[in-house]
């Protein structure tokens, strides 16, 4: 009982992620995104293979998600979330950073993935909803701790800066068994965004909240 209240504890009172997490929590999200169906149709070798999805959340962390200033996470690194906020890039802009981050994409979804992938990046940018709200791009909890409540201890914990706000926040779900999960946290499922052929890729919605 001690530890899970210490992990619902440390989870309830995060703190910003810097470069020096990124490692930690790269093998983190790997270890939670291992099972995910929209990871394993798009990472080279499917998403068991573990060293492959640290690559891709190492490179997404720091030299994206981190630096913007958004990604929280439990003292004891067994939950994270990800946050962009309305200012937040998401996505290479002109050709000259869409190169830069050619090689990286091929590496990490290899040429048999790369048109696959390419297509559901373009439903996902292309279905982003307009307006300044919030994104939620990732959110992980340790499998030992999974189900102990820890990520709904740390959304809520970062819900008050957003409800604070007056903004929405949105997230593209990619595993079914999430979908309760972030219906219990106020977002509401509007609709399967995935290209033909692909996982299901459910966009939802979450209205601010007073305060």
């Amino acid at each position: 009982m001690d530890d899970k209240m210490d992990r619902l504890t440390a989870a309830s009172n995060p703190r910003r992620a810097t470069l020096d997490d990124a490692v930690p929590l790269s093998k983190l999200f790997a270890a939670a995104f291992i099972d995910d169906p929209l990871f394993d149709y798009m990472i080279r070798g499917g998403a068991k293979h573990p060293a492959v999805l640290e690559m891709f959340f190492h490179e997404v962390l720091a030299a994206r998600d981190i630096p913007q200033g958004e990604v929280w996470m439990s003292s004891d690194g067994n939950v994270c979330v990800c946050w962009l906020s309305p200012e937040a890039q998401r996505s290479p802009r002109g050709l000259v950073q869409k190169l830069r981050w050619l090689p990286f994409f091929i590496r990490v979804y290899g040429l048999g993935n790369f048109s696959r992938s390419m297509s559901i990046m373009d439903a996902m940018e292309r279905n982003h909803p307009p307006g300044r709200h919030f994104y939620l791009s990732f959110i992980a909890v340790s499998p030992k701790y999974f189900g102990m409540g820890s990520g709904s201890r740390i959304l809520k914990a970062t819900f008050k800066q957003i409800d604070a706000s007056g903004l929405g926040a949105y997230v593209e779900s990619s595993n079914p068994k999430n979908a309760t999960f972030y219906e219990r946290a106020g977002f509401v499922a509007q609709k399967n965004i995935a290209p033909a052929g692909a996982p299901s890729l459910i966009a939802m919605w979450r209205q601010a909240k007073n305060q």
